[in-house]
């Protein structure tokens, strides 16, 4: 059992000049390292993910699905990452989103699926 994270590094998330906080993927990359997480959770540095009107874009995929997240602004909110990482290499899918980003979730319009009949 294994997840991905994948964060968002492309032309509006960390860029800030464009008025968004800086990505730190150093950051990441080192707490992926220190923790040993790579063969549990996939860290992924992307480019564009595309839903951009909400910049600073992560993504977790597991078996139960997709998990978008957006605005991440603050230290706080990689840190969070971070420990869901951690929580999945030790829970697998029991591990829960932690607060600090649970209210950064949303759910982009091209993976809701409208039945013919629902139109």
């Amino acid at each position: 059992m294994s997840a991905h994270v994948v964060v968002c590094d492309g032309c509006c998330c960390g860029r800030v000049e464009k008025g968004h906080n800086e990505v730190p993927i150093n950051t990441l990359k080192a707490a992926w390292e220190e923790h040993g997480l790579a063969d549990y959770v996939k860290l992924t540095i992307s480019d564009c993910l595309g839903p951009c009107s909400m910049h600073n874009v992560s993504l977790l995929k597991t078996e139960n699905g997709l998990t978008w997240l957006g605005k991440l602004s603050e230290n706080v909110h990689y840190e969070a990452l971070v420990r869901w990482a951690r929580d999945f290499a030790k829970f697998g899918t029991d591990a829960e989103l932690p607060e600090a980003i649970a209210s950064h979730r949303f759910v982009r319009l091209e993976d809701v699926v409208v039945r013919p009949q629902e139109l």
